[in-house]
């Protein structure tokens, strides 16, 4: 991010500037899906939403307010970062001409980076459900029991800073173009509110798909907010299937989803009512 700043630019300038892109980010994506799915189609697919309720307001205002402050924290890692830097402490390994590397590292690298995000997500967030961690640190993202597209962000702030602490890892040890670290940006971003949905997405065959069973879906992630000791995977759904952390519903729980967001969208096409228990949890 601070690639795109000269180098003459002051610190407060390039925290603010951090700041400013990572809420704009957020305002976008988390915004876009909340309109779509919690606004202008909020009654017409309510029979797609995972769980068959709404959020108050006050849980939104939480979400809202505890990601702009990870962003305030993300921001003052970027400036640890520069300042790193710029005292000879550490060197990024970021570079910006493609001929400095070839075709295959770049793209080799750019996966990589997404798969190792993914691999110490999951880690970091079992540790996080330590009992001595999770009353102090992580149970502030759970305070959304049935998340929308504002919690992506919303951590305490000690867990913010974990959240990003990869980034700095990955730069100042691998030689990264910086537009493999913007495609990890946008990667994290789109999964993170994907995941913190609350409607599931994907084809409901998806599970029998021998390449797209390993994406993690917005049912996964729900699950894990709802039952909150299982499901810790980001990306991929790798980890727990290796270490056997899948809730033992959560097939089930997909395939019925799933079945119900088809079932309702023939039921549109057809013009049928909604049923009066729908129109009531409205």
């Amino acid at each position: 991010m601070s690639q795109l700043l000269p180098d003459d630019i002051g610190l407060f300038a390039r925290w603010l500037f951090a700041f400013g892109m990572l809420s704009a980010r957020y305002l976008i994506f988390a915004g876009t899906a909340y309109l779509l799915y919690y606004v202008i189609k909020r009654q017409d697919w309510l029979f797609m939403k995972i769980q068959q309720k709404f959020p108050e307001r006050k849980q939104l205002v939480t979400e809202i307010s505890y990601s702009f402050l990870s962003f305030i924290m993300f921001a003052f890692v970027v400036i640890g970062i520069r300042l790193a830097v710029t005292h000879g402490i550490f060197e990024t390994r970021v570079y910006r001409n493609f001929s400095e590397h070839n075709v295959i590292y770049y793209i080799t690298t750019t996966i990589f980076i997404i798969f190792f995000h993914d691999t110490y997500f999951y880690w970091m967030h079992r540790l996080m459900h330590h009992p001595l961690l999770y009353e102090r640190v992580h149970k502030v993202h759970h305070l959304s029991k049935d998340p929308t597209p504002w919690a992506a962000f919303a951590f305490h702030p000690s867990e913010a800073v974990l959240e990003i602490a990869f980034v700095p890892f990955l730069i100042f040890t691998i030689p990264l173009h910086f537009t493999s670290l913007l495609i990890l940006s946008m990667w994290q971003v789109m999964f993170n509110v994907m995941g913190h949905l609350g409607y599931e997405i994907f084809p409901r065959k998806m599970m029998q798909h021998p390449l797209f069973k390993w994406l993690n879906t917005s049912t996964n992630h729900n699950m894990h907010h709802k039952f909150v000791k299982c499901n810790y995977g980001l990306y991929f759904n790798i980890w727990d299937r290796l270490m056997n952390t899948n809730h033992s519903k959560y097939y089930d729980t997909y395939d019925e989803v799933t079945t119900r967001r088809e079932e309702g969208f023939k039921k549109l096409k057809q013009g049928e009512p909604r049923p009066a228990r729908e129109m009531e949890t409205i």
